[in-house]
């Protein structure tokens, strides 16, 4: 629609231009009716700017500021498409519909003096590409590109707001007001994203490092849109940052946050201009768990009247405007049918503070106008039908590159409101940015101003106190900064085992006093723990209860042994020995219980000699027996058996068998004595309480000398294995120092490997086990059981049968433990 003033024939056409995508009008027909079938929403916030500049108009239309002269408006909606807002000004500057095509356009004179847009910078840059032929005047109230500073390329172009390379100042201030250095940059692929990113790239360079940089496709309905957000997603979830930048439209955020919400992921949000004040934003549903929102707003104000002017709203008389219509009837709908509203009432969904910027625009074109015109309290001399070209707004000094063309050239500064406001050198206004703050009021937030970045001294004032929380990239205690190619930046490199560091971001690592010990990433040294073998621990246990198995079957054997002492089986099997050797393997038992709890010195002596004593006295006693069955052999040759028979003196064997292992200990425990000792594997924060062998020459010829003992044994069982006799050891004497050999010899490397840490103790008691119970076994397994079986047999006879005598009847060879009867 268009709506024209008049005054003397005098008409002053002021062009409002917005980008609303819901308000297309199709073209041609700019000033035809459209039809409610041509749009799918309503944007409010479009609306309500569009508002502000028409309320505004009447407002001066009404005052002295340019007395005698009404200021009239052409609306035309773009569709956030360059082509359409191209096709826009070529309509709004054409004179007699055409635009004319002219060598020089000094005096080219369209109806239209000035224009106020575009929303975004995409679209700003377009049509300020065009209206550069003309010097047409281009005021914007949002499009903050910093390429639209260069006065070469874009010289009629203006703006209320500063450039991104401050909001990229402020940016950068906040982030290190919260010593936020690490964060994420989310950015659209347009002109105003990609300019807006480079601008903060640039001044974060050495103070703030991002961890990932991901770019949007601008446009809503690209194909790929949705799984860009979700790729964008991801890496915010992977990432260790904190904070994440959005240089984003309001309906690129809102598909990202419908994600976050999704998966439950909460981080600080900066906002660019773009969307820190969409309010629809704010009563998305579940608003509440993406975490906290900080941005960044220009200036705003509240304009006077505009709130009564929107509760009575309709259009100025005399003139037309489809939009309020429109609105109306939508409002309508949604009284009759609340289901299907398809528009929110615009004092209740728009902040109305975000439409101040258009108020202060209009008023900066109509100060420049009353200083072209000469213009006074009561009317205004100047020329009115001037070129659009002369209506500058800008210093003069700044324009020399223009002086040929003889150009009139103004300066503008205005106090409204009760603040001043001038351009600056590049076009832009440098007053500076609202510090604004997303809270949570019920499901929903609201916008609240919680500070301010001021041009003027470049930093930003916080009004209220916000804790947050860090997002940093920095070493941690426990390691030490290593400089990566990032500058704000380090690979963090985690102190080694007793190194530590206590504090963030250090140089080097700190060297554990004497006596304490760090693991790997400590951030502070501890005293060292004592292990060893506790009576609680779940091995300790399992030894005992080994030990105390091994101590009754001692004890069943020798009680069988006492009660079957007379019968031919216990007398073949000499009772004698057998006796010796049940003792002998009792205090070997016995020496395992030793190996448990914290050591001391006399429980290190203990172990060893308690062991060495016991077990050498069993094997000794096993020597008798082999060399007795070895004296059997010797039959054939009557006078070797009758010399080597003046050396079998049992007791006195046995007595100077286990003697000699009594003369090595007692060596071993003068000169080099098993004692208590700490034992460092050489990592971790465990030292282990141990029994040194003090001598490893005595404890070595102590398993040696049984090792010699079981080898002899084993070669005189072996030799006289084909002796006839009622009862022949020779089998099991053969496989009970097999299993002893086989166990000591596994033993060795085992220890060696485990010498410095409890488990030594561990591998000696099992070891110990193993060779009393193949003793055990192969020895008394078979002598207790005939007896039990021949009494057993002898209970189960009726009065008045013979009972089987075991003493004349039973004759048996044992090999390997399987009896033959």
């Amino acid at each position: 629609f268009k709506t024209h003033f008049r005054l003397n024939n005098k008409k002053y056409v002021l062009l409002n231009m917005h980008k609303g995508a819901s308000l297309c009008i199709p073209a041609p027909g700019l000033g035809t009716k459209k039809s409610l079938s041509l749009f799918t929403s309503f944007d409010l916030t479009t609306f309500l700017q569009s508002l502000s500049a028409i309320h505004t108009i009447e407002e001066i239309n009404n005052s002295t500021l340019l007395p005698g002269i009404k200021l009239g408006y052409e609306v035309c909606d773009p569709c956030a498409s360059p082509t359409k807002a191209l096709h826009c000004v070529e309509h709004l500057l054409a004179v007699n519909g055409s635009l004319p095509a002219l060598v020089d356009y000094t005096d080219f004179r369209p109806p239209v003096k000035a224009l106020l847009g575009e929303r975004y910078s995409e679209l700003s840059i377009a049509i300020a590409k065009l209206l550069s032929l003309y010097l047409f005047p281009q005021i914007s109230c949002s499009s903050s590109s910093p390429v639209l500073s260069d006065k070469l390329r874009y010289p009629s172009f203006m703006r209320v707001i500063p450039s991104d390379v401050y909001q990229a100042q402020a940016l950068v201030k906040l982030m290190s007001h919260f010593s936020w250095n690490w964060v994420g940059v989310m950015y659209g692929d347009d002109d105003y994203g990609r300019a807006a990113y480079q601008s903060f790239m640039q001044e974060s360079e050495g103070k703030i490092c991002a961890d990932f940089e991901k770019v949007v496709p601008h446009y809503l309905d690209h194909v790929d849109v949705d799984k860009h957000i979700k790729d964008v997603a991801q890496s915010i979830r992977k990432s260790e940052a904190k904070v994440v930048l959005l240089i984003l439209k309001p309906q690129l955020v809102e598909k990202l946050f419908k994600e976050m919400i999704q998966t439950n992921t909460s981080r600080i949000w900066i906002a660019s201009d773009a969307w820190s004040m969409n309010r629809f934003l704010t009563k998305m549903k579940d608003i509440n768990k993406v975490g906290e929102i900080f941005g960044f707003s220009f200036s705003m104000g509240i304009t006077p009247g505009f709130e009564d002017y929107l509760k009575n709203l309709r259009p100025t008389p005399g003139a037309r405007n489809d939009y309020i219509e429109e609105y109306k009837q939508l409002r309508l709908n949604c009284s009759l049918s609340p289901s299907t509203c398809a528009v929110d009432d615009v004092l209740q969904a728009v902040d109305l503070r975000e439409a101040y910027r258009e108020r202060v625009a209009i008023h900066a074109f109509a100060h420049g106008l009353r200083a072209l015109l000469t213009c006074n309290e009561t009317a205004c001399s100047g020329d009115t039908n001037f070129p659009p070209w002369q209506v500058r707004v800008l210093k003069p000094a700044l324009y020399r590159e223009f002086q040929l063309l003889n150009m009139t050239l103004m300066y503008v500064n205005f106090t409204l409101d009760g603040n001043t406001y001038s351009f600056d050198e590049n076009g832009d206004f440098a007053d500076g940015y609202d510090l604004i703050m997303w809270k949570e009021k019920n499901d929903e937030r609201f916008i609240e101003i919680v500070g301010k970045f001021l041009l003027k001294n470049g930093d930003v004032e916080i009004l209220t106190d916000n804790h947050c929380p860090q997002s940093q990239c920095s070493c941690p205690p426990g390691s030490v900064k290593n400089q990566s190619k990032i500058p704000c930046c380090y690979n963090c490199v985690q102190c080694g085992e007793g190194n530590y560091t206590d504090g963030w971001d250090l140089p080097e690592c700190l060297r554990c006093p004497k006596g304490m010990w760090s693991n790997k990433g400590d951030s502070k040294c501890r005293k060292f723990e004592e292990k060893y073998l506790d009576w609680k621990d779940s091995y300790p246990i399992a030894l005992l209860a080994a030990t105390a198995i091994g101590l009754v079957l001692v004890l069943t054997s020798l009680i069988i042994f006492y009660v079957h002492r007379n019968t031919i089986v216990i007398k073949k099997a000499d009772n004698t020995m057998s006796c010796f050797m049940l003792l002998g393997l009792a205090v070997s038992f016995v020496s395992v219980i030793m190996f448990i709890s914290r050591p001391n010195e006399h429980l290190c002596r203990a172990q060893q000699a308690v062991y060495g004593l016991g077990f050498t006295l069993c094997v000794s006693c096993i020597l008798v027996k082999a060399y007795r069955t070895f004296l059997a052999f010797m039959a054939f040759d009557p006078d070797k058996q009758h010399t080597l028979k003046k050396l079998y003196k049992p007791l006195i064997n046995l007595g100077l068998l286990t003697g000699g292992q009594g003369i090595i200990l007692l060596f071993w425990l003068v000169f080099g004595s098993p004692h208590p000792d700490l034992k460092w594997p050489g990592t971790g924060m465990e030292k282990y309480v141990v029994c040194d062998e003090g001598s490893i020459v005595g404890f070595g010829v102590m398993h040696g000398y049984i090792a010699l003992l079981a080898f002899i044994c084993f070669f005189l069982a072996f030799k006289g294995r084909k002796v006839p006799h009622d009862f022949n050891e020779t089998g099991v004497i053969i496989f009970s120092m097999l299993i002893h050999l086989f166990v000591w010899l596994c033993f060795i490397p085992i220890y060696i490997e485990r010498n410095k840490t409890e488990q030594r103790h561990i591998v000696q008691a099992s070891a110990i086990l193993a060779s009393n119970y193949g003793i055990m076994f192969c020895h008394f397994g078979l002598s207790c059981l005939l007896p039990a079986t021949a009494f057993t047999i002898n209970k189960q006879i009726l009065p008045g049968q013979n009972k089987l005598d075991f003493s004349s009847h039973i004759h048996c060879k044992c090999t390997n433990t399987v009896l033959i009867v």
